[in-house]
């Protein structure tokens, strides 16, 4: 406990800030984010728990990238981590902006702390070997090339529609920052951090240096909930409950799920790496270090979930 209080990290998704037709305008962003956090305000709002809020940004990183390589014959282009940083920023802003007003409206004295958070990974991580994470616009063959050369790029091809940059997504070890988020808790602040998984940073000669690669944002908020001994992790998405055999005749709504069960689930391939499979891992990666609870369901369906109602929620067993 921190202050004397639980403390719980809600994990929000990428459709709290853009929905799957948006073109990405701030009022699109905004307008979407004051939505899911009218859904989750009552429970921001208790004075009995300690809240970080996390959050997604690979929409918003594609789009610093794509300006950044309009403007390049202008502008110096910008590197993954320091785009990853401008995004933690901004998203960082605009979700503290909406909280903040709603409980300026309800009168609630409550400060909200947006923190650009770096994520340590290891510099032997399998996933240097073997970068897969696309990231950034689509190029003919030709350009993709001729990029690989002058900025050291690996490239492949994605799903047919051209060429696309590819970075490692190495595993998050520890958040650089989570100890002063702790003392932010402890003054009974809310803070918004690990926006996106964080920056990546690695250990060199006794500093750290920023690296190009992406982390995933569920397992680096997975990361963060143990480090600050959550006693809940709540994973916001855009389906109320996880199912198996998804999309199947024989699809079954999970109302709960054990530690065993989930690992069961997932070794046998039942939730796809795109989508729900690296929130069953996050869960499962919080659940083998701590004692808490993880509760995966969609904004809308919180309070029901919190009261047993829908949602899935996931402890040890």
């Amino acid at each position: 406990m921190i202050n004397g209080k639980n403390t719980v990290v809600f994990a929000l998704g990428g459709n709290a800030i853009l929905q799957t037709n948006d073109r990405g305008t701030l009022k699109e962003q905004y307008r979407n984010l004051k939505e899911t956090v009218q859904h989750i305000m009552p429970f921001l709002m208790r004075e009995d728990v300690n809240v970080v809020v996390t959050h997604g940004n690979g929409p918003q990183v594609g789009n610093a990238l794509l300006r950044s390589e309009i403007s390049k014959d202008t502008i110096p282009p910008h590197t993954l981590d320091v785009c990853g940083a401008e995004t933690q920023g901004s998203i960082g802003y605009m979700i503290t902006q909406t909280i903040q007003e709603e409980f300026y409206r309800i009168n609630i004295p409550r400060v909200v702390v947006s923190v650009v958070t770096r994520t340590l990974v290891n510099t032997d991580d399998p996933a240097f070997q073997n970068p897969t994470k696309y990231i950034g616009p689509f190029y003919s063959e030709v350009e993709a090339k001729k990029l690989a050369e002058e900025r050291g790029w690996i490239v492949k091809e994605d799903s047919g529609r051209g060429f696309r940059r590819v970075v490692p997504s190495p595993m998050p070890q520890e958040i650089i920052e989570y100890k002063a988020i702790y003392d932010l808790i402890n003054h009974g602040h809310l803070v918004v951090s690990t926006g996106g998984g964080g920056i990546p940073v690695v250990k060199r000669d006794q500093r750290l240096e920023g690296i190009e690669a992406v982390i995933d944002k569920d397992l680096a908020s997975a990361v963060l909930a143990t480090e600050l001994k959550a006693r809940q992790f709540i994973i916001l998405t855009g389906v109320s409950r996880v199912s198996i055999n998804f999309g199947k005749p024989d699809e079954i709504k999970l109302t709960s799920l054990t530690l065993e069960e989930a690992q069961k689930h997932l070794s046998e391939g039942q939730f796809p790496p795109g989508s729900m499979g690296p929130k069953i891992a996050s869960a499962i990666k919080y659940l083998e270090a701590t004692d808490g609870d993880v509760l995966i369901t969609s904004s809308e369906a919180l309070f029901p979930a919190l009261k047993g109602e829908d949602g899935t929620w996931i402890s040890r067993g």
